[in-house]
């Protein structure tokens, strides 16, 4: 019988509890041997929900990774840890899935990615949007050169009134910042993705803190605390790249706006474009006409049975641990997740300064 990759899981809070872990346990190739928290009360109820009857319940990570047996490590740690527990985890000789975004600071993005090349290990980052049905067939379509070369594009991550009030989200120290780490970081790692481009030459930035003030606020998730809001409400970027393509950025948790979109972007090329703004739409001209081709992505089903499909969760979860089986890279390769990274900190910087920030 086939030895089964095991897997210790670092931070059992709401990311790992829904995501990580549910689609893992679909896998008949892994067992999950461990759980790490600093709340112990909550690994063990990981523990007991989806590990082996023997997994093993710790509090401290450094513990956890001194397991041999242990071959995978998924780190669903606030950000400010991520980079040190994963770094830790390589080190052990471990391949590492990371909750995006990728770490604080690029700095300790690139010292993920030195890691991971000196231990040999697979390093990938949590962007499970790529993942979606809508993201999947556009990236095959712009792969194949359907949109020609993608010059322009937008990446959107508009919410209207949705600050997450709990956990850490507002805590600057801890996160690193707000919406644009945390929703607008996708919506830029889709928009790169889609272009396969990783070159950025510019990046100019405006940060907000404005709403953020506000008591007793509408809020999906209930009124925040306007003295706990320590990080940005919303943040814009405009980015060139050394080709001269142009990526203009929007990120918000609260916005006085009604055009709300999240993780997902528009593509401009010079043979066609396509937005995911309203159903997945691949539009250009043919035969000296123009023409929007609205795509299904939902074959549908017949009378008593709907069919059977797998969740971006699940796909994103199989094709890890499918790329640590056969030897192959991982669809989110750390290379360009340091390069999503860059620009956020470079749309901060901007921001504080006034001024553009230049890449070498």
């Amino acid at each position: 019988m086939e030895r089964k990759l095991r897997i210790g899981i670092i931070g059992c809070g709401a990311i790992a509890i829904k995501k990580h872990l549910p689609s893992l346990q679909k896998l008949k190739q892994v067992e999950i041997v461990a759980f790490c928290n600093r709340n112990i009360e909550k690994a063990k109820a990981a523990a007991k929900d989806f590990g082996t009857a023997d997994a093993k319940i710790y509090e401290d990570h450094k513990e956890l990774l001194k397991d041999k047996a242990i071959d995978v490590v998924h780190v669903c740690t606030p950000n400010l840890s991520h980079a040190e527990i994963s770094i830790a985890a390589l080190a052990a000789g471990k391949h590492v899935m990371c909750e995006k975004p990728m770490a604080k600071t690029s700095e300790e993005a690139k010292r993920m990615v030195e890691a991971a090349k000196r231990s040999g290990k697979k390093l990938t980052i949590g962007y499970n949007n790529r993942f979606r049905a809508d993201s999947q067939y556009l990236h095959k379509a712009a792969s194949r050169g359907d949109l020609g070369e993608i010059y322009y594009a937008k990446a959107h991550a508009i919410r209207r009134r949705a600050v997450p009030t709990w956990g850490v989200f507002l805590d600057a120290e801890k996160q690193g910042g707000g919406p644009l780490v945390d929703i607008g970081t996708h919506a830029l790692d889709l928009t790169l993705w889609m272009m396969d481009n990783y070159e950025p030459k510019s990046v100019m930035g405006s940060v907000f803190h404005k709403l953020g003030k506000k008591k007793d606020a509408a809020n999906a998730f209930g009124p925040w605390d306007p003295d706990e809001f320590t990080v940005e409400d919303s943040a814009f970027g405009f980015i060139k790249m050394q080709n001269g393509a142009t990526i203009v950025l929007e990120s918000s948790w609260a916005l006085n706006s009604l055009d709300v979109d999240e993780a997902k972007c528009s593509l401009s090329g010079t043979e066609g474009g396509a937005d995911m703004k309203d159903g997945l739409r691949i539009h250009g001209e043919d035969f000296g006409k123009l023409y929007t081709t609205n795509v299904e992505l939902d074959p549908g089903g017949v009378a008593f049975f709907e069919g059977e499909t797998e969740s971006e969760a699940d796909l994103e979860i199989r094709l890890w641990i499918e790329s640590i089986l056969n030897d192959t890279e991982p669809v989110v390769k750390p290379e360009e997740t340091l390069v999503v990274t860059q620009i956020l900190e470079a749309i901060y910087e901007s921001g504080k300064t006034g001024k553009a920030v230049y890449f070498d």
